[in-house]
């Protein structure tokens, strides 16, 4: 079976119980949970980012570049499309001249 396939399949039963579970009940959601469910990606981009710094020896560097040109892109735009985007785009554009 294709990842692609399989990670569609796990979204698709993850997200619609959920959605469905929020929509069909009918009542509001809280403002304690709306404040909460604001800080999710901040929590869940440094965990799913900080162990793949060092996961591949040979590109520590060039990924710890790519981070912190992320990490300043962050502070500045307050943004976390901005961050992903800079940080891919530099982690592609650092790769082939790595190490300087």
């Amino acid at each position: 079976m294709s990842p692609l396939l399989v990670i569609a399949g796990m979204a698709l039963v993850t997200f619609v119980p959920r959605y469905l579970g929020m929509r069909l009940s009918g009542r509001p959601v809280p403002p304690f949970w709306m404040r909460f469910f604001q800080f999710v990606p901040i929590a869940v981009f440094p965990a799913l980012i900080v162990p793949e710094l060092v996961a591949v020896p040979d590109e520590t560097g060039v990924r710890l570049g790519a981070f912190a040109l992320a990490a300043l892109a962050l502070l500045r735009w307050r943004a976390l499309w901005v961050g992903l985007l800079v940080g891919m785009v530099a982690y592609w554009l650092l790769r082939p001249w790595w190490p300087f």
